[in-house]
């Protein structure tokens, strides 16, 4: 930490110490909450954080945008309180480890004679300061593997990325791929159905998902009026 300005024991704030400290800077930039809700500005931030952009480069991109504006104001006086603070936040974490592994050779040398293998899981659901991160770790022994469904990217609105999946061979272009294609759970009446509906996703690899289990039944669609309704078929089916 003291090689990224912080002093020695720093403080990790949670969701609740981020949106005090976040509603203070608002008050240093004489923000009203009704006007700007801490919620939009924390997730701005946050987002901010995830591709690795600081104050400095968040007010350069964001052109005349008045609300954006408005939290990159927010964001510098953010900052500056953590520093008062010696505090980080969660994206901290991971945004200031970065910047620590690519501004100090000998802390990268250190970690990534350290760890000789990596593993990724949920690679789909990473954003641009975590494959950083990966990326740097695994700069010197380049072992490394990484677990993911294109098709199962959900998390873009958290700051997720596909294109860290999509592009991995283009990043690791030594990297071979393996697809596990072989279902062990659905039948595959389910696995034609899901096959259909995923081949019109944009931005994916593509795959073919198959059993050596049963056929299975037909699948039928019911719609039933509430929730209710509908657990009471599904154990009446049941």
């Amino acid at each position: 930490g003291e090689l990224m300005g912080y002093r020695q024991g720093f403080t990790i704030y949670d969701a609740d110490d981020t949106k005090k400290a976040v509603l203070a800077a608002m008050g240093r930039c004489d923000i009203d909450e009704k006007l700007l809700p801490v919620k939009s500005v924390i997730n701005a931030i946050g987002r901010a954080k995830d591709k690795l952009c600081t104050p400095e480069e968040f007010e350069l991109e964001i052109g005349n945008d008045f609300r954006l504006k408005q939290i990159s104001r927010v964001y510098t006086q953010y900052q500056m309180l953590l520093r008062e603070s010696n505090a980080m936040d969660f994206d901290d974490l991971i945004m200031q480890t970065v910047l620590l592994l690519k501004n100090h050779e000998d802390v990268r040398n250190e970690y990534q004679q350290r760890y000789k293998y990596v593993s990724v899981d949920e690679f789909q659901d990473t954003n641009v300061a975590q494959l950083q991160l990966t990326v740097l770790l695994t700069g010197f022994h380049r072992n490394l593997m990484v677990v993911g469904d294109d098709d199962q990217s959900i998390y873009k609105f958290r700051g997720a990325t596909i294109e860290n999946i999509l592009t991995f061979d283009k990043t690791f272009p030594e990297a071979k791929t393996i697809k596990l294609e072989q279902n062990y759970r659905s039948t595959q009446t389910i696995l034609d159905a899901a096959n259909e509906v995923i081949s019109h996703n944009s931005g994916r690899k593509g795959k073919t998902l198959w059993t050596a289990g049963d056929k299975g039944d037909k699948i039928y669609l019911k719609q039933l009026e509430t929730q209710d309704f509908e657990a009471r078929e599904i154990i009446s089916v049941v």
